[in-house]
């Protein structure tokens, strides 16, 4: 690999926007030991690089134990994550599970299989958490990662709901974490590229691709083609919620709300709040009109009555 000032500047911009995401969500304490869950895709090859790279000069002290699940599917190339893995240095597990057999005896010929799969792939990271010890588990899913899943939700769950950063197994035991959250999908592919990383193929277990997933990452690429940013409002409208302005009545109190109760910013209900207006006024009114007109000219209309 060739260093270059592109490459320090890209290195340095994910592990600075994963570092705010740890501070930002308290992902990881002092002592916490971590089961950092590597798949062989870019994106885990880039969250270990990143948590190592923190752990050097972290104010807390955290370990970091590495795992890969070998689920047996044909043609896996076992030896590559290992070699990796101790050329580093680093403290990891090689966890054998034949979920493959499972999924293709339970799951008809030609049926995405991702959901199955993704389900035992989970029950055995969270008992090998238990086994080494581990009370943070960490997962390389980034920022394109959560917008596409809240949108996959949306159009065909009915919710809205995304990847948190941060959440609690449901047994309470273990804490997720993602510490990849702000980074773009983009910046990790380039970086994975430049490091060269010994990429293990996604596609291994012969299963289609998740369509409705391809269809949602078309969709948003498609809208950062025609509108840049576009991405990054739709992430940070994730961490800015305003319960009053939808219509989950378990977050908001809708049937107890009264006259002068009410704290609502009213002027986004009416539309386009990004210009500095100030709102109309009170002029007068007869038996069918009442009227309302801009500040200055009610301030001329009070000068000419006088």
């Amino acid at each position: 690999m060739k260093a270059s000032n592109n490459f320090f500047r890209l290195e340095t911009r994910l592990q600075s926007l994963a570092g705010k995401a740890i501070a930002d969500f308290n992902m990881i304490e002092d002592g916490d030991r971590i089961l950092t869950c590597m798949s062989g895709g870019k994106d885990s090859y880039t969250m270990l690089s990143v948590l190592l790279a923190l752990q050097k000069r972290a104010p807390v002290k955290f370990e970091i134990v590495a795992m890969n699940l070998d689920q047996k599917h044909p043609g896996f190339p076992e030896e590559v994550l290992p070699q990796y893995l101790e050329s580093l240095g680093v403290d990891y597990r090689i966890v054998e599970a034949d979920t493959h057999s499972i999924v293709k005896e339970k799951v008809p010929e030609g049926k995405t299989t991702c959901s199955l799969c993704s389900r035992l792939r989970r029950g055995v990271i969270y008992r090998t958490a238990k086994e080494v010890g581990a009370n943070k588990i960490a997962l390389g899913h980034h920022r394109d990662d959560i917008v596409e899943t809240f949108f996959l939700n949306m159009f065909f769950g009915g919710k809205m709901k995304a990847m948190p950063p941060k959440l609690a197994t449901d047994d309470g035991k273990h804490i997720v974490i993602r510490p990849l959250a702000y980074c773009k999908e983009a910046d990790i592919a380039t970086y994975a590229r430049a490091v060269d990383y010994p990429i293990i193929p996604c596609n291994l277990c012969g299963s289609q691709e998740n369509l409705q997933r391809m269809k949602v990452k078309q969709m948003l690429q498609q809208w950062e083609r025609e509108t840049p940013g576009r991405v990054d409002n739709v992430f940070r409208a994730l961490a800015d919620v305003v319960p009053s302005h939808l219509a989950d009545t378990s977050l908001f109190d809708f049937r107890g709300l009264a006259t002068g109760l009410a704290k609502v910013d009213e002027a986004s209900l009416f539309g386009d709040t990004s210009y500095e207006q100030a709102p109309l006024v009170f002029s007068r009114s007869n038996e069918t009109r009442i009227e309302f007109v801009r500040p200055s000219l009610k301030a001329q209309q009070a000068e000419t009555e006088v």
